[in-house]
């Protein structure tokens, strides 16, 4: 029944020629490949050809070009520069949209690429990311504003922890930052209580599904394919040829749990895969059969929650305003967005992880509870007294993808080629947390620039 419906498939796509019909071709080969009908139809011909622990793939096999696993914004910029460098990209998205997980669920802030160890892949991509995202947003119309960023000490023990991130950010390259007085800054925010503060000229904020929204457009626009609800659960060797496997979200759903293996609706062959799974890509990394393990770092989650300013008729503050970091973050700081809504956070909450399958389908807690509060007003409350008792309410949270854990010291972004794991054709990105969103259209850029053959 299968092999008829692929012969009576293929039968119906002769006699496209052109560039324009081949781009109509792929996709509707993918469309109809991913119609739930077809998905039902691929199980249940497999589960009568397949064991759980088979090695010998019989399920439905179709060669791509570009591959990219995870429609978070990084993702989302990267098919969007593979496919403007004139390649076929497919995505692959778990979750019923894009941007569902870490993307959405952060501070929306542009960093100025402050923080980070001078020439590190974060401090390299957060600057670079920052001047194109800018760009970006301006030549598209997505709504952003450049409104500055203080960070401040608030008590003189503070002050040496302040230098070292001035002096990080001008080693960044961050020429504009200055070091000014409290009593300056206090005249800039008068709800403010400092003692000294570094002035950020170049941070903002940014409108992430609009952003989102638009690289979305410009990549299908570039014969970029998007297809939701469907799950790379692994994958496996076949030569030095990597074969990508899918699943249709909801039988990850119905999976019982009781096998390590699970059977996918259909395998790809790509000349290119960018595992940019955010969250679950170590948990998939792992499923690569014939990826060395010791290349997968360990991954490790911190829920950060936010709270929401209510009870106020004005705005009280029209800069970002960051405390001194913390372990894990970068402190319960003051976001405004576009509407002017200002919220706090996020806090650490380093959580236990998860199991592989409920990664892949973003089964974590992103409950707020309202008693965080209660740390959340003593934090605040150091750089901003005038906090009123009962103005916090609870907002949302998000999960950051770590690789370093409690009291270990912070860990780089990872870009993972064949040069350290030795497969042809596999980019593997793990631990993009915060400054992921302003290094999204960098790393793009990198990724087309060193692996785009």
């Amino acid at each position: 029944m299968l092999k008829r419906t692929f012969q009576s498939f293929r039968r119906s796509l002769k006699g496209f020629a052109s560039s324009s019909s081949r781009r109509r071709d792929a996709r509707f080969k993918w469309k109809y490949l991913h119609s739930p009908s077809n998905f039902t139809v691929m199980r249940s011909m497999m589960s009568s050809t397949q064991t759980a622990t088979t090695t010998s793939y019989s399920v439905p096999r179709e060669k791509v070009d570009c591959l990219v696993i995870g429609a978070g914004v990084v993702g989302i910029a990267i098919a969007r520069a593979l496919a403007l460098k004139g390649r076929e990209v497919f995505v692959v998205e778990s979750d019923s949209t894009f941007g569902t997980a870490t993307s959405s669920r952060n501070s929306e802030v542009i960093h100025a690429g402050i923080y980070y160890p001078r020439n590190s892949l974060k401090a390299i991509f957060c600057s670079r990311g920052r001047d194109m995202l800018y760009d970006y947003c301006t030549k598209h119309e997505i709504p952003h504003k450049q409104i500055r960023k203080l960070i401040v000490a608030t008590r003189s023990s503070e002050i040496p922890k302040l230098n070292d991130i001035l002096n990080h950010g001008i080693q960044n390259g961050i020429d504009s930052l200055r070091m000014i007085d409290g009593i300056e800054a206090m005249k800039m925010e008068p709800e403010l209580q400092c003692v000294k503060a570094v002035l950020s000229p170049v941070s903002g904020i940014v409108d992430s599904h609009s952003l989102m929204l638009a690289l979305v457009g410009e990549a299908e626009s570039h014969r970029t394919t998007f297809t939701y609800n469907s799950a790379v659960i692994g994958g496996h060797l076949e030569g030095n040829q990597i074969c990508v496997h899918v699943s249709e979200t909801n039988s990850l759903k119905e999976w019982n749990g009781t096998s390590t293996a699970l059977n996918p609706d259909l395998v790809l062959v790509p000349n290119l895969v960018v595992n940019s799974a955010g969250l679950s890509a170590p948990a998939l990394a792992k499923r690569f059969t014939g990826l060395p393990s010791e290349v997968i770092p360990s991954a490790y989650y911190a829920r950060g929650c936010y709270f929401t300013l209510s009870n106020t008729k004005t705005t009280p503050f029209e800069h970002l305003i960051h405390p001194i970091p913390e372990d894990g973050g970068l402190g319960m700081h003051v976001t405004l967005d576009l509407n002017g809504q200002v919220k706090f956070g996020p806090d650490v909450e380093w959580i236990d992880s998860i199991d592989d399958i409920s990664s892949f389908l973003n089964k974590f807690d992103y409950s707020v509870h309202a008693n965080r509060a209660e740390q959340f007003y003593l934090e605040i409350r150091k750089y901003y007294p005038n906090l009123k008792d009962g103005s916090l309410e609870p907002g949302y949270s998000g999960i950051r993808p770590k690789l370093s854990g409690p009291g270990q010291p912070p860990v780089d972004f990872v870009v993972q080629g064949e040069n350290i794991h030795g497969i042809p054709g596999l980019v593997n990105l793990f631990g993009i947390e915060s400054p992921g969103l302003t290094s999204g259209l960098a790393i793009a850029e990198y990724i087309v620039t060193r692996f785009l053959g």
